[in-house]
């Protein structure tokens, strides 16, 4: 990959990593599996980055690749997430430490969503990231109705979860 292309790459990681910390808030539990976690996802974001075409926003084509990473890893090892070796990467990515104070207020809601299907955190994620639902069925790749109909019945399920 060309210097170019590489900065390009780090810029628009550094600037729309939340993206990856909170898919990682989402599917890991403890700080040293959210490093994990966030390793890998930089590490399979790098590797796809060449083949990313622009047909979406950068943060659409990174919600994909990060939440199928966290998606396939969680059904790996439930407990554990393997990585790869990070200094075997070329480059080195800055990344911000993340104060998971900022959103304890969310702490019950994420506990909850953590009790949902792998798909079904994904679609939830999407849709309290204000995406509409054209970006999650594009993200997801599933239908737009389809993303409406499973979104109504996962709101019941967290209403139930939530309020016993």
């Amino acid at each position: 990959m060309n210097k170019e292309l590489e900065h390009k790459f780090v810029t628009e990681l550094e600037t729309n990593q939340n993206i990856v910390h909170k898919v990682c808030s989402l599917y890991t539990s403890d700080k040293d599996a959210h490093n994990d976690l966030f390793q890998e996802i930089t590490i399979q974001l790098w590797k796809a980055y060449p083949k990313f075409r622009g047909d979406s926003k950068f943060s659409t084509w990174m919600y994909r690749v990060a939440l199928n990473t966290a998606i396939t890893l969680y059904r790996k090892s439930k407990r554990r997430v393997t990585t790869q070796n990070y200094d075997s990467v070329i480059f080195k990515i800055k990344a911000d430490e993340y104060d998971p104070t900022e959103e304890q207020q969310l702490k019950l809601m994420y506990n909850a969503i953590r009790e949902l299907g792998d798909i079904d955190k994904a679609l939830v994620f999407l849709y309290l990231e204000e995406k509409d639902y054209s970006e999650i069925s594009e993200t997801l790749g599933i239908t737009e109705v389809n993303a409406r109909v499973k979104m109504n019945r996962i709101k019941n399920k967290l209403r139930t979860i939530l309020n016993p």
